[in-house]
């Protein structure tokens, strides 16, 4: 409800802002696209002011999210590797408990009671 509240605080006042700025700065502009400065220009376009610097805006925001998406790359394929991982955890998690339901009761309980058991049937980890 708060979040709605001041995005509308935000909002409103910068659409009024863009409406007064639009209807103040109606005059035309030529754009040419001409790098060699010829006179008259081959390639010119007129348009209004506030419509050349609207798209600049709105140009300028879509190469900078562009530009912050690329960025984040590393990151977003560091976070598909840990997920891939932590779903093979999972997956061994399942397993493991599968094999340990299996056991008989007092096998599991022999299983789990010293720390010694376990570091004697794996010497791998020693």
């Amino acid at each position: 409800m708060i979040r709605k509240i001041v995005t509308a605080l935000i909002l409103i006042p910068l659409a009024l802002a863009i409406a007064v700025f639009a209807v103040s700065n109606r005059g035309s502009v030529a754009f040419a696209f001409d790098p060699l400065g010829r006179e008259p220009p081959m390639f010119v376009a007129s348009v209004p002011l506030y419509l050349a610097l609207l798209a600049a805006l709105i140009l300028g925001v879509i190469v900078g999210g562009i530009a912050a998406w690329s960025a984040q790359r590393k990151w977003r394929r560091r976070a598909r590797r840990a997920a891939a991982d932590l779903k093979a955890a999972h997956i061994e998690l399942a397993i493991l408990r599968k094999q340990l339901e299996a056991l008989p009761r007092n096998a599991a309980a022999q299983a789990t009671t010293s720390i010694a058991a376990i570091a004697y049937r794996h010497s791998s980890a020693a």
